[in-house]
């Protein structure tokens, strides 16, 4: 495709003829060469007549000058081309603002000036309105600087933009001070939240108070408004005058008007009109207008009754008798006021009323006083009548002033009868004498009965009131409170404690005396059954031995639990624990009645258990094994279910349930909730004998709810009984239960040193066997002195410490072992006792000793706490 040549000059020339600007050529000399269409329009000059003016014929004369200057740049090769502001005069004398870029154009050979380029463009429109906009400027400056008020600018921020120079003499703070910064400090603060909660969109007057710099502050009458649009930052304008003084002479003015409550009123009663103040406006609420008011206005505000009243009082003042009237007038607001009228009639020549003038004044705080003071006076008369309490007034003398129905009746003397003679006929003139020597304290301790006329007494706590009137003292009120009563419960409730004592002793006493010999019968059989050679018949008389014995150590360990759960002395532990094992643990103990009665037994566990948890497994295992082990017990066929899962987790604290599943014979609905109470059997439709003591569920209930669960039977047509429970445990973090995963892997393989502190022969060897057993070295001793001196030869890992000992007890023993030793030098010290009553673990553990343990004694429990040991000293170390 062949390209059409370009005529480069006829497109110039057309650029140049139709460009919105100005373009022209000025000649060395300053002669119009060539201009083009639109600057001939700019100046309203035709081409030709352009072409026979100079550059200077049209320039402002005050612009010649800089022209001048930028041409000899040029000329002189100072400057390729200038651009700057300037003025034209049009044709029609018009001033012409224009923005002028201007080049020099040279020959290529000589570099001789051949023409000055030019381009104009009109910029008149926009320097008129910067002249309009300076001329605001310079108006808003001369009435700001010369303003009394204060004009202040800020945005929403409470930022200062501008603030005129007056607030050097209204405030003390220099303009410097102020603009830029965040005055809303300057502002009072109720002030401050008063405006933040206003809406100042709309412009509004405020009174404000703005701090001088001194410190005190003034009040400002302040006009508001926005400024700006929402499309840029928005301003508050606001200007604001100094109304200090105005505001202290109408706070004067209100204060001695608010300080008398009284209004002023003139009645010309032959043309009917009323004169009155600006305080009878307020109070009843009129309007301020010019027209004159009558009376009846005045009437019309009162309720009928009241006017009727007043109307009846000035008949009696036209008589001559002089006004005073007071009535009740409730507002508009449902407010009350009470009001006091008084005026004097003035009578013409002829004896008639012409005038009435008087004053109205606001008494309603008086009033109110007065209600009080009646209100006052029944309520002390009720007091005193329908008080519990006996109460007797009298004077310094000690002579009775007055007496209530009570005293009436304590001391069988009416009040007539009372009045005047002397308090010391009931109280015993000792006591009087020590209330008339002020000694009130004494008086009171020693005031422990009042006398009857007919010669009994009545046992009471005596109190003393001094009556005070206009700040002296005239008398006392004596208060006597009849105790008998609660004499009475004070001393059955000394009784109570004192059996409760005496129970718990019995308990204690009882416990270790079972607890001695059993430890040493459960021991030995213990230790019986792993002795090897045993035959058939005699393994099986020992292990009859052995749950004989288990069985009588569960009576009595049921009873002692259950005695220390209904006092509230059980405190749950909070160690981690595997549930998975606890729950195999407990199954494990019951399958050989399983496999005896040839029973099924599933176990469901939900994998969403986390592990390992934190709550006391010893009870929860306790709870599993009286749940499961009664299910077992009553089925004598079919099986039990155990399902656990998650309930409910929030947080570290996790909910699991616990349900017990049994095709037994079942439990009647009418008979399911007294299984949870104490030493309740169900022997009475169960074909078996009775066993147990009947506290295994009311125990499993108590702690059940102490891991704040609860348990309850399951509605259900199918054969047998559901169990269920619930309970919380804690949860613990990753690198707490990694640390529980170590633990419970670390090697026990170490052989141990042991001290045993026991008097009783057969439990020292029962302890000393089962320890030995297990790889240990064991020394012996029979008291607490012998222990504390065994410590000091030899370096102990751990001592088994009986508490009651002959010459010093296990607590004192302790006590000194833990004197003697550092603490890292001190041995793991365990308690054995036979004690197994509430509170004994606590004592023990308050003595200084670290683990537990009662009588009788198993391989387990020993296992148990010397497990325990372990755990601490790895994390210790």
């Amino acid at each position: 495709m062949q390209v059409q040549k370009v005529d480069h000059h006829e497109l110039f020339e057309q650029i140049y003829n139709q460009a919105p600007i100005g373009i022209a050529l000025v000649s060395p000399t300053g002669q119009w060469m060539k201009v083009n269409p639109a600057f001939c329009c700019m100046l309203g000059f035709t081409s030709e007549e352009l072409i026979h003016l100079s550059y200077q014929d049209i320039t402002h004369p005050d612009d010649t000058p800089k022209d001048t200057v930028y041409a000899c740049e040029l000329f002189e090769g100072m400057s390729k081309e200038h651009k700057y502001e300037k003025r034209y005069i049009k044709k029609n004398g018009d001033v012409l603002w224009i923005s002028l870029h201007v080049s020099l154009a040279r020959d290529e050979v000589t570099e001789e000036p051949l023409y000055f380029i030019c381009h104009i463009v009109d910029i008149t429109d926009r320097k008129l309105s910067e002249q309009k906009l300076l001329h605001s400027e310079e108006m808003f400056k001369l009435i700001s600087d010369n303003a009394q008020e204060i004009i202040y600018i800020a945005n929403f921020n409470g930022v200062c933009r501008f603030c005129s120079p007056s607030v050097q003499n209204l405030l003390g703070y220099s303009q410097e001070d102020v603009i830029g910064q965040n005055n809303n400090a300057y502002f009072h603060p109720q002030d401050l939240e008063r405006i933040s909660q206003m809406d100042l969109s709309t412009g509004n007057l405020l009174n404000i108070r703005v701090r001088h710099k001194d410190g005190h502050y003034l009040w400002f009458e302040t006009t508001y408004k926005i400024i700006g649009d929402a499309e840029h930052e928005q301003q508050i304008l606001s200007i604001g005058r100094d109304v200090s003084e105005r505001k202290k002479h109408e706070e004067i003015s209100a204060e001695a008007e608010r300080i008398a409550m009284i209004g002023s009123w003139e009645w010309d009663m032959v043309n009917d009109q009323l004169a009155i103040s600006d305080q009878i406006f307020e109070i009843f609420e009129l309007e301020r207008t010019r027209k004159p008011y009558r009376a009846s206005d005045v009437f019309n505000v009162m309720t009928p009754a009241d006017a009727a009243s007043l109307r009846e009082q000035i008949g009696w003042v036209k008589q001559g008798e002089p006004l005073d009237f007071e009535y009740k007038h409730i507002r508009s607001d449902g407010s009350e006021k009470y009001l006091h009228l008084r005026g004097l009639i003035t009578l013409d020549e002829h004896q008639q009323p012409v005038q009435l003038n008087g004053t109205l004044q606001d008494i309603t705080e008086r009033k109110l006083i007065e209600f009080k003071l009646q209100e006052s006076v029944e309520r002390y008369t009720s007091l005193k009548k329908y008080n519990h309490d006996a109460i007797i007034s009298f004077n310094m003398d000690g002579n009775i002033m007055n007496a209530n129905p009570v005293a009436v009746n304590m001391t069988g003397c009416p009040v007539s009868e009372m009045i005047g003679t002397s308090i010391s006929r009931f109280i015993g003139a000792s006591n009087l004498g020590l209330i008339l020597r002020s000694n009130y304290e004494m008086a009171e301790k020693e005031i422990n009965s009042i006398r009857h006329t007919n010669g009994s007494e009545t046992e009471v706590l005596a109190t003393l009131a001094p009556i005070i009137i206009n700040k002296n003292n005239v008398g006392f009120y004596l208060i006597a409170k009849d105790i008998t009563e609660q004499k009475k419960l004070l001393v059955a409730k000394e009784t109570a404690e004192r059996m409760n004592k005496a129970k718990s002793e019995f308990l204690a006493m009882m416990s270790h005396e079972i607890r001695t010999p059993m430890n040493g019968v459960i021991g030995m059989t213990d230790l019986l059954l792993d002795t090897p050679g045993l035959s058939g018949e005699q393994k099986e008389y020992i292990e009859i031995i052995q749950k004989s014995g288990d069985s009588l150590l569960a009576i009595i360990n049921d009873i002692l639990d259950f005695s220390k759960i209904e006092s509230g002395k059980t405190d749950l532990v909070d160690d981690p624990f595997d549930l998975g094992e606890i729950v195999t643990e407990t199954v494990q103990i019951v399958k050989p009645l399983v496999r005896e009665k040839k029973l099924d037994i599933r176990l469901s566990l939900d994998d969403g258990i986390p592990t390992p948890l934190y709550g006391d497994a010893y009870r929860l295992k306790q709870v599993l094994t009286n749940i499961i082990g009664n299910a077992v017990k009553f089925t004598s066929e079919g099986g039990v279910e155990i399902e656990v899962g998650v309930k409910e987790q929030c947080g570290n604290n996790v909910q699991l349930y616990f349900k017990v599943k049994d095709t037994g014979i079942g439990i009647p609905v009418e008979k399911r909730q007294q299984l949870f109470e104490p030493f309740y059997q169900l022997e009475n439709f169960m074909t078996r004998t009775p066993q147990g003591t009947g506290l295994g569920l009311a125990i499993s209930k108590k702690l059940v709810e102490l891991m704040q669960g609860d348990i309850w039977i399951e509605e259900s047509d199918e054969p047998g009984t559901t169990f269920i429970f619930t309970a919380s445990f804690k949860l613990n973090n990753s690198e707490e239960s990694n640390r529980f995963d170590r633990l419970q892997k670390k090697s026990r393989a170490a052989s141990l040193r042991i001290l045993i502190a026991e008097d009783n022969e057969v439990n020292q060897l029962v302890l000393s066997r089962m320890i030995e057993k297990k790889g240990h070295f064991v020394d012996h001793v029979a008291d607490g002195v012998e222990a504390v001196e065994a410590v000091k030869r030899n370096a102990y890992d751990i001592v088994f410490m009986d508490v009651h000992m002959p010459r010093l007890d296990g607590f004192e023993a302790t006590k000194a072992i833990k004197e003697l030793l550092n603490p890292e030098e001190c041995p793991y010290i365990i308690a054995v006792t036979a004690n197994a009553v509430r509170g004994d673990m606590d004592r023990c553990l308050k003595a200084g000793m670290d683990a537990y343990v009662s009588k009788p004694i198993k391989s387990e429990s020993i296992m148990q706490v010397m497990e325990t040991y372990y755990i601490k000293k790895q994390i210790n170390s």
